[in-house]
């Protein structure tokens, strides 16, 4: 039998969790049901050896100058409508 659960958490993890299941292709409350189940407390298992690496890429990557919206809407519809 399911029972409907009420929790208060700070938005920022509840972002996080979205991501986290929308990730895996599951519901928020699928998610907290495997947690739970699986008896770990993080049973979808992330890769860190992917995630170092491309941490490291991405500190020996050169920056990209930022461009202002106005600008780069302006080219977009250039481009779309020329």
């Amino acid at each position: 039998m399911k029972t409907k659960l009420t929790l208060t958490v700070s938005k920022h993890i509840i972002e996080s969790a979205k991501r986290m299941a929308r990730k895996n292709g599951i519901s928020l409350s699928q998610l907290f049901e495997e947690i739970f189940k699986e008896g770990g407390l993080n049973p979808i298992k992330a890769e860190p050896q992917c995630a170092e690496r491309l941490l490291q890429r991405l500190e020996k990557s050169e920056s990209i100058p930022s461009q202002d919206d106005e600008v780069l809407i302006k080219a977009h519809v250039e481009r779309k409508f020329t």
